[in-house]
């Protein structure tokens, strides 16, 4: 009795030390995940913050051009404006030119005689005096406004050149600013290339994060689940020591195998050629041919979660092949029925048969448990015919 508690207590404190390492070493992987995530973050805040600022360049810029654009378009009108004064002067110049050469030609084309003529005819020495200022004020006249349209024509000549020379310097800016807007909205759509590219990593990352975290709780699960089931082994090994075999014939050809007794009876459901072999489970926690995250290939059977201790039953009649322990499976029982249909029942805290023994349909063959490759306590339950996997659901 005192060996076997040894045992049992050895099998406890290993399993514990063993999970205890894999949830030490998922931490360890958790912190540099989580290590990565922040990493990723602060490289995306620094990516939006970069174009942020290019954005807010980029707006300055399109306010400038619209700005220019109304100068532009302003100076246009300017420009439009004096080329029409500075054809109406031009026209008004040369008028008065051909004005003053007609009267210079009448005045003095025949010599100077029509001059003296107009001398000549005045009544008096005053109205002498007054033709003769009139004669040289007609000529001063011509001269002033001939001037005054040749500065008019220069003035505005000037005007129209420092108005094209402003356009042309708006022109240029404009130019300058469409070459900014470009280049800030090629740094912009890299910028947001780059903040799209660490998002896909943010999102991988976490993927891996989660995965790990889910891994670590049920590695704490499985460690406090075999746990109790060793200990709930240790405590019926305990109470049905009195000197009787407590295997129960069970063999084991890696590891060793727990036995308790069956309860009384066998239990029938439903009206297949198989029974439920788990009529007390909670509910199915998987189901054949499903992908699961953690394994890439396609369940071999069904999983039905239970409490552990609840009793797990024959499917149909047939003979137990294997009962004992299995790395993978842990406690699990193999039933064949003949005709290459094979059922095995996988994890079980303890089982209550014997290999060679004949079964019946519904008769009790171990209870739930978490033994072996489980996260929590269950019965795989898998049908194979001629070796291979089939869905159970087909024969129940």
């Amino acid at each position: 009795m005192k060996r076997r508690m040894r045992k049992v207590t050895a099998l406890v404190l290993s399993v514990g030390m063993m999970l205890s390492m894999t949830i030490t070493s998922g931490a360890v992987t958790i912190d540099e995940a989580q290590k990565k995530a922040d990493e990723l973050q602060s490289q995306k805040s620094a990516a939006q913050a970069e174009k942020d600022t290019l954005a807010a360049k980029l707006n300055s810029i399109i306010d400038q051009m619209n700005k220019t654009q109304e100068e532009l378009s302003a100076k246009e009108t300017e420009i439009s404006t004096a080329e029409e004064e500075l054809v109406q002067a031009k026209v008004d110049e040369d008028d008065q030119y051909n004005s003053m050469k007609k009267r210079i030609k009448f005045m003095y084309e025949g010599g100077n005689t029509q001059f003296l003529e107009i001398l000549m005819s005045s009544s008096n020495i005053s109205d002498l005096l007054n033709k003769a200022e009139y004669v040289s004020k007609l000529s001063s006249y011509d001269r002033d406004m001939l001037t005054a349209f040749q500065d008019t024509v220069k003035a505005v000549e000037e005007k129209e050149a420092k108005l094209q020379d402003e356009y042309e310097k708006l022109n240029t800016l404009q130019s300058s600013l469409v070459s900014q807007q470009t280049e800030a909205q090629t740094l912009i759509s890299s910028k947001e290339a780059q903040i799209a590219e660490i998002q896909d990593q943010i999102t991988d990352n976490a993927n891996i994060l989660a995965d790990l975290k889910a891994k670590a709780e049920a590695a704490k699960r499985l460690q406090e689940e075999q746990a109790a089931a060793a200990a709930a082994a240790a405590a019926a090994a305990k109470k049905n020591n009195s000197g009787s075999s407590s295997s129960n014939g069970s063999s084991s050809s890696n590891g060793s195998s727990s036995s308790r007794p069956a309860s009384s009876g066998n239990v029938v459901s439903g009206s297949g050629y198989f029974t439920h072999p788990c009529p007390g489970m909670t509910y199915q926690s998987s189901y054949f041919g499903e992908v699961r995250s953690f394994d890439s290939r396609p369940h071999k059977g069904n999983d039905y979660a239970a409490p552990t201790g609840t009793p797990t039953y024959a499917a149909a009649a047939g003979t137990v092949i294997t009962a004992g322990w299995s790395n993978s499976a842990g406690n699990w029982v193999v039933i064949s029925h003949g005709n290459g249909l094979v059922t095995k029942y996988m994890h079980h805290s303890s089982i209550c048969v014997s290999a060679g023994q004949r079964v019946a349909k519904g008769q009790q063959i171990g209870y739930v448990g978490s033994t072996g490759y489980s996260t929590g306590a269950h019965l795989h339950f898998q049908v194979e015919l001629n070796g291979t996997p089939v869905n159970p659901n087909n024969y129940m």
